[in-house]
């Protein structure tokens, strides 16, 4: 939205007048369905089928997807129909088809069938609109005959098209060679998967993954990258775009989905690592899709297990964005978020299914319907038992707080940093954001900014009180790039407020770093979903050791990537989880470890709050609660903490079995 003015100083603040903020919801069109405030909410509808199963289908392994609404609303799923639970096994593709709009699916359709053991992968759709062609891209791939690995040193990349409506595909097509102009060695190409988009200029723009071989090839050399591929005449002709710049101490990019801006930049939102739990990252494009910014982190969805995620825009008004991914460190807790600010944020979001997810995809239909396709249940991390199709619309998904019909009914105002930066070790340093408010409301306040290595600790006061959340460590995990949070929901007075970020000390990461992008205020007629908990896990941000603890996955019911254990001793070794507490207030502390009879039955927790220190013992021989983001958790009581990062849980081996260190979670009280 225009701003009339704003005024950031740095040091002493000075304070003018800014924007005057929007008090009414946005307006929006028809198919954007930003409502326009006559028409009824549609009542929340949820529905699910099977597609494929292994405990009743032929094949050892269905995974990896592809989804597609064609433009007279026929639905399209593909799959990797794998014999073998591997990556590079025999692969068939598959597709199922549905003609009334998900109610029903016609039979398993064999569009590569896996013959002579070839392993055909990556299915990706891109659709073009104004032909109805819709085009399926896919690799084969192949290992080196030294190669005893589950993954595939070669893939080249297909694809094959159909003008109705996947009833039957034409001829296979080969892509070899496009990409022999990259210098980086690479010889694995690897499609979306997923689905490609069709830009506001007619392009048709698809993400392809790229690697070197992998057989004699340390990881650190892999050249791991993506970059795109397009048509500019319907599909007739494709052509190599440019890559995510890779370099040292550049995040890696993989499999990744593409989402157009309004201004006609292009997202590559992109899954980084496999194993253990990332972020995601992002890459932008301003000439659709030739060449791309350098990739950042993207910590606003969370931390999850490497893992293709679906990402699509659902509507131009309101700039409603969809995302499904695991929501969980982990493969767990299929979820589905919506977002109003072109994905930098996830405003609301429900999850699907709290078992095993995985893989996911997901289309639109032409009266708002959702569509989900995607991987869940059974007891293999990287391979699903069932792939399931879920149809709901915006009602059920925001659970009311959104609808075609009426809009969200929310306004939003931002005011970009002038002064984005505070000097590195200037310890008291300031910067102020003066705004100007024309009507008392309830109003929200939320911060876009940087995470790096060497990231500071901020402090928030607004008019001079401290928000909900007061404190903030700039430092980053895994990698650097943007974050955002819910400074408060207040009410404000009309009229002019000031809202100042000091540098108050260093970050855990022990630099002082200070980054802010973007303050943007909110009026909503709902609250967002917002978690007000912290959670430290092992081998994170805010973890630290004394001695030598071992790493284990052997027992479940850890929370995020596995867990560590120490066997009894005197308590020479520790281990301490250090958050950084948002705002002062009460905390519920929970812990989470693997329960089993050589545990330790009094595992002693020293909880350091604002009041002291409080020692907790927990027999770890008894399993906790279990949470659908993982973990299995119990309580160490309610707590005072001060916002910063002074308050620590420690841990030690002075017990009577193997004592677990796996996360440490403060709840914040309402």
């Amino acid at each position: 939205m225009p701003i009339s003015r704003r005024t950031l100083n740095l040091g002493i603040a000075a304070g003018a007048a800014a924007a005057a903020l929007p008090t009414s919801a946005n307006a929006t069109g028809p198919r954007g369905g930003g409502g326009h405030g006559h028409h009824q909410p549609a009542a929340p509808v949820f529905a699910e089928t099977t597609l494929w199963d292994n405990t009743v289908d032929p094949l050892a392994s269905y995974f990896v997807y592809g989804l597609i609404a064609t433009r007279s609303d026929t639905l399209i799923a593909c799959t990797e129909g794998r014999h073998e639970v591997c990556d590079a096994g025999p692969h068939d593709l598959l597709i199922r088809r549905s003609t009334d709009r998900g109610q029903t699916w016609l039979p398993t359709q064999t569009v590569e069938a896996s013959v002579n053991g070839e392993s055909w992968a990556n299915p990706t759709f891109v659709a073009d609109g104004h032909t109805g062609e819709v085009f399926l891209f896919y690799n084969l791939c192949a290992r080196l005959p030294e190669n005893t690995s589950c993954s595939s040193d070669t893939g080249i990349v297909h694809y094959r098209s159909s003008i109705d409506n996947g009833a039957t595909w034409g001829e296979r097509h080969s892509l070899d060679g496009l990409f022999d102009s990259f210098p980086f060695n690479w010889e694995m190409h690897g499609p979306g998967p997923g689905h490609g988009i069709q830009l506001q200029s007619g392009r048709l723009l698809l993400t392809v993954s790229h690697r070197t071989i992998i057989t004699g090839v340390p990881t650190a050399d892999r050249n791991y990258g993506a970059s795109t591929i397009y048509s500019d005449d319907h599909g007739r002709t494709w052509k190599a775009g440019g890559e995510v710049p890779l370099g040292t101490g550049l995040p890696t990019v993989g499999e990744a989905r593409l989402l157009q801006r309004e201004d006609g930049s292009i997202v590559m939102n992109s899954r980084p690592g496999s194993g253990n739990d990332w972020p995601r990252d992002f890459a932008i494009s301003t000439d659709e899709g030739l060449s791309w910014s350098r990739a950042v982190m993207d910590f606003s969805v969370g931390l999850f297990n490497g893992c293709d995620m679906g990402f699509l825009r659902y509507t131009d008004q309101a700039n409603r964005v969809l995302l499904s991914r695991p929501d969980s460190p982990m493969r767990w807790n299929m979820t589905v978020a919506v977002s109003y600010d072109e994905g930098k944020s996830f405003r609301y979001s429900r999850s699907i299914s709290q078992l095993r997810g995985y893989y996911s995809d997901l289309a639109r239909l032409s009266d708002g319907t959702i569509v989900l396709l995607y991987g869940c249940d059974g007891d293999i991390d990287s391979s699903p038992r069932r792939v399931a199709v879920a149809r709901f619309n915006l009602e059920w998904l925001t659970q009311g707080r959104d609808s075609l019909a009426t809009g969200p009914g929310l306004s939003t105002s931002s005011y970009p940093m002038n002064y984005p930066r505070l000097p590195a070790g200037a310890v008291g340093a300031y910067v102020d954001q003066s705004i100007h408010v024309d009507h008392a409301d309830t109003y929200e306040l939320w911060l876009r900014y940087y995470r790096s290595a060497d990231g500071g600790l901020v402090t928030v006061t607004v008019d001079g009180d401290a928000p909900r959340v007061s404190a903030l460590d700039l430092t980053s995990f895994r990698g650097e790039g943007y974050d955002m949070v819910l400074l408060d929901r207040r009410q404000l007075t009309a009229g002019r407020h000031s809202i100042r970020f000091t540098l108050a000390g260093a970050g855990r990461g022990g630099g002082t770093a200070v980054a802010l992008e973007q303050l943007t205020l909110a009026k909503a007629a709902a609250t967002p979903d917002v978690r007000e908990e912290v959670t430290v896990d092992n081998g994170g941000l805010g973890f630290e050791t004394v001695g030598t603890w071992a790493s284990a996955r052997g027992i479940l019911g850890y929370y995020g990537f596995n867990y560590l254990s120490h066997a009894k001793g005197t308590g020479a070794n520790l281990a301490r989880f250090r958050p950084a507490i948002p705002g002062t207030g009460q905390y519920e502390v929970l812990t989470s470890y693997t329960a089993d009879p050589n545990r330790a039955s009094n595992a002693k927790y020293v909880v350091h709050h604002a009041a002291g220190t409080t020692t907790v013992t927990v027999n770890q021989r008894v399993r906790g609660v279990p949470d659908p983001r993982t973990g299995e958790w119990v309580s160490l009581g309610t707590f005072t903490f001060d916002a910063g990062l002074d308050s620590y849980v420690e841990l030690s081996d002075d017990a009577d079995g193997f004592v677990i260190a796996d996360a440490v979670r403060w709840r914040r009280l309402p």
